[in-house]
């Protein structure tokens, strides 16, 4: 992992601190000292918290979105399937950067004990994934069309450790850790009839324990735990927890939610610090002083990787995305990263999010603003190369829907998009309608500042593929 006396100089350290945390970084910005900076614990201690930002987080996710007594919207018991049954609209808030091109059906469940058996039905050939998280946010497993087809299968998680018969016809996925949280998406157009289409699909998946297979199971309802926050965002709640909270959660995490066999070097190094797999935090191993400056400065150098990130981020002609998601090895900066800003992501093979928050028109890139127009141009054949669908949302500058005339929120090959004379394709970004001529090719933008974010899901290898880098997104251009 590289975290460099550089990125933690007072000056680097400062500046990006108070541009990405604003007021929790202000606490922060006093200069690190040089005996400080000249300590291995120092040092051990910021990897540490960053190797575990990722199962301490999912942890805290999983606690939200599973503490309800019975499935609804966001949110389901554990071990039992959630449907979101509709896109949301720009009153929605709840989640940053939702999607107008596909309907979740999720779940969280503990293979611990014994494994889960999923359930999927015939798609038709619709396309769909169903990707299956660790506790570690890596990508074990992605049943759907691109892996496994679109007919009905069924299959069953079983835990770290587990041995044992299956029943015939069904596949087996071994999940590395005990917490598995299946996060399946399936295409919809959002008209009335396809989501009565994709409505009799979410019905048609199940899930419940190795043991209940072939029986009439009835899950039991939830529990719900009046200590757990609900209203405060998990990322907020993670990066509250003091250094003793976070590494004795991050201990008790591991006893059920091993590390791999690639971290070993990691998991020797954090001994020092009491840190021991399958044991309970030892915080008389953690310096005091370090108590209470780690959380703070870890979390600062995981934001910072997003500028510093060493070739794990692309950006060209104002887009920037990563081709390093879902699967991390001892990637682990870029993992915490991941989980900081976009937890569920999924495998380069499965999807590519570029975003872009600036024009690229000239040499000076300038914020995307309502009261400007632009155009994106795909020349002739070079549409976004993705065989499951691509599209491009539009997010105001918070990363939520914008209230337009339209009710659209995205753009894609589904708008029945019109071809110029030379074949190419314009792409209309602005606030005010460009002609109803041009409707079609319009995506409304608010009269303030807005973020872009193209969805290639599935995206084509090959020549040409975002994937290697022989297709490249234009820029989107300001108008006069």
């Amino acid at each position: 992992m590289k975290i460099t006396r550089r990125a933690l100089s007072a000056g680097a350290f400062g500046l990006t601190a108070t541009a990405l945390l604003g007021g929790q970084a202000r606490a922060t910005e006093s200069k690190i000292s040089d005996e400080l900076l000249d300590r291995v614990d120092f040092w051990i201690a910021l990897e540490a918290y960053t190797f575990a930002y990722p199962l301490v987080t999912m942890e805290y996710t999983r606690r939200v979105m599973t503490n309800v007594a019975e499935a609804k919207g966001t949110k389901a018991p554990m071990g039992q399937i959630g449907r979101l049954r509709a896109y949301p609209d720009a009153s929605f808030t709840d989640v940053t950067a939702p999607n107008a091109d596909t309907l979740y059906t999720y779940a969280f469940f503990d293979v611990t004990k014994e494994p889960y058996v999923v359930s999927v039905p015939d798609m038709n050939d619709r396309y769909a994934l169903f990707p299956m998280l660790s506790g570690w946010t890596d990508v074990f497993d992605v049943p759907g069309k691109r892996t496994s087809g679109t007919k009905a299968q069924t299959f069953a998680v079983t835990g770290p450790g587990w041995s044992g018969t299956l029943p015939e016809g069904v596949t087996e996925y071994k999940s590395p850790t005990g917490m598995v949280w299946l996060l399946g998406r399936i295409y919809c157009t959002g008209t009335k009839e396809d989501y009565a289409e994709v409505h009799k699909i979410q019905d048609a998946v199940s899930l419940l324990p190795l043991s209940a297979y072939g029986t009439d199971y009835t899950p039991p309802v939830g529990t719900v735990d009046a200590t757990v926050d609900m209203k405060t965002a998990v990322r907020d709640q993670v990066n509250a927890l003091t250094a003793v909270e976070y590494f004795t959660l991050f201990c008790e995490l591991m006893k059920t939610n091993p590390p791999a066999a690639a971290d070993a070097p990691m998991i020797e190094k954090m001994a020092a610090i009491g840190i021991v797999p399958g044991q309970d935090f030892d915080a008389r191993k953690l310096d005091v002083a370090l108590q209470s400056r780690v959380p703070q400065i870890a979390f600062a150098r995981i934001m910072l990787h997003f500028k510093d990130s060493g070739g794990d981020i692309t950006d060209i002609n104002g887009w920037a995305y990563t081709t390093k998601t879902g699967l991390y090895g001892t990637n682990y900066i870029q993992r915490a990263l991941v989980t900081a800003i976009g937890l569920g992501a999924n495998r380069p093979q499965d999807a590519i999010y570029p975003t872009s928050t600036k024009s690229a028109s000239g040499l000076i890139h300038r914020a995307y603003d309502g009261s400007e127009k632009y155009v994106l141009t795909f020349p002739k054949d070079q549409l976004p190369p993705a065989n499951g669908f691509w599209s491009i949302t539009m997010y105001n500058s918070k990363y939520f829907f914008v209230d337009n005339p339209l009710n659209r929120y995205s753009i894609s090959a589904r708008q029945n998009l019109q071809a110029n004379p030379d074949g190419s394709v314009d792409i209309y970004i602005q606030n005010e309608s460009p002609g109803k001529d041009k409707e079609s090719n319009w995506l409304p933008a608010p009269k303030d500042k807005f973020i872009l974010m193209m969805r290639l899901y599935w995206p084509k290898e090959g020549n040409p593929s975002i994937l290697d880098g022989s297709w490249v997104i234009p820029p989107a251009k300001k108008v006069g």
